[in-house]
């Protein structure tokens, strides 16, 4: 199973990679530069300028992530699922190799405090990657506030951890939505993440199209992920 998937996963890079290698038909903003004669276009100036009109989004850092350069983010998902991967493998080798230690139970301060705290730190990281496409933050400064309430859920309430199996299932969906969005903009107007879903009022909470979307499956992907991570350095999983 594990070398099919190995597989599976070189074999969407290699995709990937050719495409990129292919020219300038990858990438929305590369599809409209395309179509501007001045061989020497400032991007920077062309996203300040443009962004909002063309994406929504009133946060241009979150239209050049999500949408101008949707490709590369990708990647950096891709990225941090190889690194959480291998070092899920390499922890579950050597934790055959040593025996089981029982963890010190947490003080009565420590677990209430947990408890209370766990929902409010899933809500605020909720909010921060909800409003990416207003504010700053966005999928992975909300997954990564997310994950830090695992590790409190780790340190302080022993007993109460997330399984890993439901973990695994959040992460494996959320990467999975993610690609699918990218893959109808791909179908619908030829372009990986194209903005293909009403841009509505900038500044509204419901604007941006695609983006916020985008932004929710990042933020649970990250969330669990870092979570599996945490849980697996603190030896809980």
């Amino acid at each position: 199973m594990r070398r099919a998937l190995s597989l599976i996963v070189l074999l969407v890079l290699a995709v990937g990679l050719a495409s990129a290698l292919r020219g300038p038909s990858v990438g929305a903003e590369a599809r409209r530069a395309s179509l501007i004669d001045d061989d020497e276009v400032n991007f920077g100036r062309r996203y300040n300028s443009r962004a909002v009109e063309e994406t929504g989004a009133s946060n241009v850092v979150a239209s050049v992530l999500v949408t101008y350069r949707g490709l590369d983010t990708l990647g950096e998902v891709t990225v941090l699922f190889v690194a959480a991967t291998g070092l899920a493998a390499l922890l579950h080798t050597g934790r055959r190799r040593r025996s089981e230690r029982e963890a010190t139970p947490a003080s009565l301060i420590v677990f209430t405090g947990c408890r209370f705290l766990f929902p409010l730190i899933l809500l605020f990281g909720a909010y921060i990657f909800a409003h990416g496409h207003l504010t700053p933050g966005g999928g992975f400064q909300g997954g990564a506030i997310i994950a830090s309430g695992f590790l409190l859920i780790y340190l302080g309430c022993r007993g109460r951890q997330p399984e890993s199996k439901r973990l695994s299932a959040v992460e494996s969906l959320a990467g999975l939505a993610f690609v699918l969005i990218g893959l109808i903009g791909l179908a619908v107007g030829g372009s990986f993440l194209l903005n293909f879903l009403p841009e509505g009022s900038p500044y509204a909470l419901l604007s941006a199209g695609i983006i916020p979307v985008v932004y929710v499956f990042i933020g649970f992907k990250v969330g669990s992920e870092l979570g599996g991570i945490v849980g697996d350095l603190s030896g809980a999983r």
